[in-house]
């Protein structure tokens, strides 16, 4: 890969930086915050409306889903041409979080599985802000294993008929729809017999309980489902067949997850300098080592853009940039704690710079977990990409109502 910018691609960030200096301002206000951090309800509600809003005005101007097929109300532009403009949008607001599952996961799974009528009518809402999407994978007995999903659906003529609980739910509390799986035929083995969903978030008998973090935000969900009747039409590839859409979707989150760390590597000198601790030995090292991680992070974005470049849609090697995130992001916050020393046990407005760096610290274990925890990465790593043996699977090959409980 060529590391330098094209002729064309300094044109592109020229025009792109131009358009968002001129127009992002009335937008930033509210549009300046990581969602997964707000705790006030109101400020929430002002922060999804404000991102609503700063959508709609790109998809209006052509400046939304960069990658995107013009069909579907996209650009149509490079990997590249995208990671231009985002890092040039980063800079003034960062209203990306509330559309991240909609826009970077459950679009390009419609793209590639769904039928011609899902895809007009779900992507262009989408990718306007018109409508937002939530996850729902993950269960209180199946996280890192989603072949073992038990969230039930029985089909009921041209309906389905779904019971469970789903968990760990990002914005389910305020979304439209979500992609849903299913455990849609018992006699199949655990990995097959999955249909996955399309589903309106306010059907009858679905209900959102948010989860109170550490960060003292309820970004995360506990959603139940009682006699959910879903139409057959909202129906993501085949029945029983939603495993492969799953894999896409993962796929695509993961690298969204590590293609988007938090390079906060300028402000951590800053930090340093003000507390007095810039010269001092130790710290330095400590310094060195989170640059050099952000330079190996940076070039192994380089990487995943050149395969998107060759048309090349995210695999199992998304699993490295999201585990290398989740590390970083641990020796990162540790070394923010020992910058602040004392100061470190302050909290919010008492706190230096109003407490970002104890956020940064309570929320590393959100990339640890979400999208895969990092044991699953590790597992992803040694058998879908060095070829290493397989984990023994006691359960493989069984029919799904014959394994253990």
């Amino acid at each position: 890969m060529d590391f330098d910018e094209t002729p064309e691609e300094i044109a592109f960030r020229a025009e792109a930086r131009a358009w968002l200096e001129e127009h992002a301002p009335p937008f930033a206000a509210e549009g300046a915050k990581v969602s997964v951090y707000i705790s006030d309800p109101e400020e929430e509600h002002r922060y999804l409306t404000a991102s609503k809003a700063w959508q709609a005005h790109k998809y209006d101007h052509a400046w939304a889903g960069i990658t995107w097929p013009t069909t579907y109300g996209g650009r149509g532009g490079t990997p590249t041409q995208d990671g231009i403009f985002r890092s040039e949008e980063a800079k003034l607001l960062s209203a990306w979080g509330v559309f991240a599952v909609g826009i970077g996961m459950a679009g390009p799974t419609i793209m590639a599985h769904g039928t011609e009528e899902q895809k007009q009518r779900y992507l262009h809402p989408m990718l306007r802000g018109d409508e937002v999407w939530c996850q729902l994978f993950s269960e209180p007995n199946a996280g890192s294993d989603l072949g073992g999903l038990s969230t039930s659906a029985v089909r009921d003529g041209d309906e389905w008929v779904v019971n469970g609980q789903k968990v760990w739910n990002s914005g389910a509390h305020y979304s439209d729809y979500g992609i849903l799986l299913t455990r849609s035929n018992l006699d199949a083995p655990k990995n097959r017999g999955i249909t996955y969903f399309l589903v309106d978030m306010k059907t009858p008998g679905i209900e959102c309980r948010p989860l109170r973090q550490i960060t003292g935000a309820a970004h995360f969900n506990e959603v139940f489902f009682t006699d959910v009747r879903i139409p057959h039409a909202n129906v993501l590839g085949e029945v029983d067949g939603g495993w492969g859409p799953m894999m896409t979707t993962l796929s695509n989150e993961r690298a969204l997850i590590g293609g988007s760390p938090r390079a906060v590597f300028p402000g951590t000198v800053d930090l340093a300098r003000r507390m007095g601790v810039a010269d001092d030995p130790t710290m330095r090292q400590l310094m060195a080592q989170s640059y050099i991680r952000h330079q190996i992070m940076k070039y192994l974005g380089y990487r995943a853009k050149t395969a998107a470049t060759k048309g090349v849609a995210p695999g199992p090697e998304s699993s490295i940039i999201k585990l290398f995130l989740s590390q970083h992001l641990s020796a990162e916050s540790d070394m923010l704690m020992a910058m602040l020393g004392p100061d470190a046990l302050l909290w919010g407005e008492s706190a230096i710079d109003d407490g970002r760096w104890q956020l940064d610290f309570v929320g590393q274990w959100n990339p640890k977990i979400g999208g895969g925890t990092d044991q699953i990465q590790r597992n992803t790593i040694g058998e879908k990409v060095l070829g290493l043996p397989s984990e023994p699977r006691v359960d493989k090959g069984i029919p799904f109502r014959d394994i253990p409980k």
